[in-house]
């Protein structure tokens, strides 16, 4: 990449690149790529790939500590939960000290959107990066949730549905256009806690659960988190053993189905888009007016990005 920047390209023009100087845009003509232009292309796509990769990395590298203790209620703050005291102490400082990790996210979250956003990031890279942050925060909190029946009781769930109301409200804030679709990404933990929190379950029937309170969780998923839940607060049993023995009848006939045999999620560290899509979603803005990092100011090889003085 370095060797590709030796010496200034011939017949570069920044007003053109800009859309200005003699007829503007319309001036502008397709060219034929040649090879030079291609490996060119094919360099930049590697290099946009491994530092988004690297933002994205660093961003849960970030959160994944805070995450671990958002999935359980800290000990003194469920206290308060199993005493009912939860929605007396909204925007209080004892309900400040009960989110305060999950606020801790969000504060990463608003940090690394304002540095996308002054670096002149595309919108629609900031957007991938984000909906696969949520997918992530996703994955953990949905398996820490079915590993650990500490974590599947009645006073938890409004634990955790208190933080995602954290996460929603970041997102509306961040507006679509660089949060995307990331709230749906929540989808898994949403509605097992949804599970959790939702009363008279012994009278719920398997189709009302499966289809109406959590209809993308699998049958393995259900039967765990049904089988792990405790009421610590109102002392309320979960769904009835009818519904039990019925998801259990339904797991033996997917039995054979290897990928439904796991409760658990899986991440996915892939990149979310390709070339074309970069292409497509470029805004044009005017190079000028952005202040370019020392490293390349102090390159030569770079010159043909700066006006050329008279």
């Amino acid at each position: 990449m370095t060797q590709s920047f030796r010496g200034t390209p011939q017949g570069v023009n920044l007003a053109m690149i800009n859309g200005g100087a003699g007829g503007g845009a319309d001036t502008l003509r397709q060219v034929e790529a040649k090879y030079p232009a291609l490996l060119f292309k094919q360099q930049l796509t590697a290099y946009v790939e491994k530092i988004y990769g690297m933002i994205r990395d660093n961003l849960k590298k970030e959160i994944s500590p805070l995450l671990g203790l958002c999935i359980q209620a800290p000990r003194t703050s469920r206290a308060s939960l199993v005493k009912g005291a939860s929605r007396s102490v909204a925007n209080t400082p004892a309900h400040e000290a009960l989110i305060a990790h999950w606020q801790g996210i969000v504060k990463s979250l608003t940090n690394f959107l304002d540095t996308l956003k002054s670096n002149n990031v595309p919108s629609f890279l900031v957007c991938k990066v984000f909906t696969q942050i949520f997918s992530f925060v996703n994955v953990q909190l949905f398996n820490s949730l079915l590993l650990r029946r500490e974590c599947c009781s009645f006073s938890n769930g409004e634990y955790v549905r208190a933080g995602l109301c954290e996460l929603e409200n970041w997102c509306f804030k961040a507006t679509d256009e660089y949060a995307g679709t990331s709230w749906e990404e929540l989808k898994h933990i949403r509605q097992a806690i949804g599970f959790l929190v939702i009363h008279q379950k012994p009278k719920k029937t398997l189709d009302e659960i499966s289809h109406d309170l959590c209809p993308v969780l699998s049958i393995q998923q259900l039967y765990r988190i049904s089988t792990m839940y405790w009421d610590d607060k109102y002392g309320t049993h979960s769904v009835s053993s009818d519904v039990i023995a019925n998801m259990r009848v339904l797991m033996t006939e997917d039995s054979n189905n290897a990928v439904s045999n796991s409760f658990l999620l899986d991440d996915d560290s892939s990149i979310p888009f390709s070339v074309d899509d970069l292409s497509k979603s470029m805004e044009r803005f005017d190079i000028a007016d952005i202040e370019p990092p020392p490293l390349i100011r102090e390159n030569s090889g770079f010159s043909f990005l700066f006006p050329v003085t008279d």
